[in-house]
This record gives C-alpha cells, structure tokens and sequence, in this order.
C-alpha cells in the first residue's frame, strides 16, 4: 500500500498535473534539471527502501501508525489537488494579472498547496516508518517552506488587501 500510494502522488504529480497547467511562464531549464534529478533520485531512494529493505509485521496495515500516517497522506492529497485547482482558475480565460487565492486552506496559509505537500509526506513517512520516508518528508518540509516564505512575502508586496492574518504555510503556528 505505501509503494501504491508512492506512485499515486508520483503519476499526479508527473503526468496528470502538467496536463491541467495553463500556459504560463516558462521554468528555467536548470531548475527542472535540478527537479528531475531530485525526484529520479527520491524515487529510487523510496522505491527500494519499500522494496527491498522495509519489512512490516502481517497486521500493519491496522497499526494506528499505518492508518493515521495513511490518512494524513490522503487529507494532504486531496488539500494538494485542491489547492492546484483555485491555483489554475484564478483568472478567466483571456483574463491577465494576479490575484489573491481564497477557498480551502488558502483561508489560512498563503502555501496551502505546499501545505497539502508537506502532510501527504509526513503522512507517507509515518505509515512507512523507514528512515528514506522521514528524510523526504524533511526535504519537503524545509524546501516547500521556504518557497512559501517567497509566496507569502510577494503576496503582501504586492497586495494591500491581502489578508495579514494568514500564516505562511502551516495554519495557526507559521
């Protein structure tokens, strides 16, 4: 299940993503370079921990760890998926400019898709319990907190209305 799971988020994230982006700026070349060898490395980091090295008791899959490290991987997929979909329908076709996200967890940290990141991988890492899983999920932790430091800081730059009393990117603490 966790492998499953593993790959879930990988196909959404590498294939069905991309397809519901629209056209908007272009990434720089290194910085995909750098991404693509980040998750080919994660991926196989991952993939053999839970292949090869990781064994698991015959009822861990009704162990509180499994189940509550399962749903705190679900919950932070479906605030993932959602927070993406406010993100691509902020503006109307043809429409130019930015706005503010609002709806979902955007009511409450200005990264909410990082948010949403951030859980699915310590919840994967809880339901995993192997150290690979809890090295990406601080990976995860510190390098999507810190692209929401960014986001934060340009939305109040930017927006005199925007609303001060959102959180950077874990709601109610930071």
């Amino acid at each position: 299940v966790n492998t499953i799971s593993f790959l879930f988020f990988v196909r959404y994230r590498a294939l069905i993503f991309p397809l519901l982006i629209r056209a908007g700026k272009p990434t720089p070349f290194f910085t995909f370079v750098l991404a693509l060898l980040f998750c080919v490395f994660n991926g196989y980091l991952q993939g053999r921990s839970l292949t090869t090295y990781a064994t698991y008791p015959p009822d861990w899959l009704g162990d509180s760890r499994f189940i509550t490290g399962f749903l705190g991987w679900l919950i932070g997929m479906a605030i993932n998926i959602h927070s993406d979909h406010i993100l691509r329908n902020l503006r109307k076709p043809g429409e130019t400019g930015y706005k503010i996200p609002r709806g979902g967890m955007f009511e409450y940290v200005s990264g909410a898709n990082f948010f949403g990141e951030i859980l699915e991988w310590f919840g994967f890492a809880l339901a995993c319990c192997t150290i690979e899983s809890f090295a990406f999920a601080l990976c995860s932790l510190f390098i999507l907190s810190s692209r929401a430091r960014q986001h934060h800081k340009w939305y109040l730059e930017k927006f005199e209305d925007y609303p001060k009393d959102r959180k950077i990117v874990i709601p109610f603490l930071y």
